[in-house]
C-alpha cells in the first residue's frame, strides 16, 4: 500500500476520522443504486393481482445480492484503507473490535 490516501483529499487520516476511500463509495453507491432498482420492481410487481409468488422471490434474491455486494465493496475498502494502517496509527485493537461489531451484523 502506498502513503497516498485513498479518501477525500479533504479527509485525514488519522485515527479520530477516517473516511470511506473514494473508489469503495462509488462502487457500493453503484450496487446500491442497483438494489433500489430492484427493490422499486417488487413493490410494483406487488400491486399486480396476477403476480407469481417465484418472480417476486428472484427479485428479492436480486436485492439481497446487491446488498452483499454493497457489503462486500465497503468491508474491503475498510480493510484496505484502515485496518491495514492502524498499526501506523496505533489504533489496532479499536479497528479490529468496531470491525467485529459490524460484522455480528452481517
Amino acid at each position: 500500500m502506498t502513503d497516498q490516501n485513498p479518501c477525500s483529499p479533504h479527509c485525514p487520516t488519522d485515527a479520530d476520522h477516517l473516511c470511506m476511500p473514494a473508489e469503495a463509495r462509488k462502487r457500493a453507491r453503484h450496487r446500491l443504486s442497483i438494489a433500489r432498482g430492484h427493490l422499486e420492481s417488487i413493490v410494483k410487481m406487488l400491486d399486480e393481482e396476477d403476480v407469481y409468488c417465484v418472480d417476486v422471490l428472484r427479485q428479492i434474491r436480486a436485492v439481497q445480492g446487491a446488498l452483499t455486494g454493497a457489503s462486500d465493496v465497503v468491508l474491503r475498502g475498510h480493510l484496505e484503507a484502515h485496518v491495514a494502517t492502524a498499526a501506523g496509527r496505533g489504533d489496532t485493537v479499536e479497528m479490529v473490535d468496531e470491525l467485529m461489531e459490524a460484522l455480528r451484523y452481517r
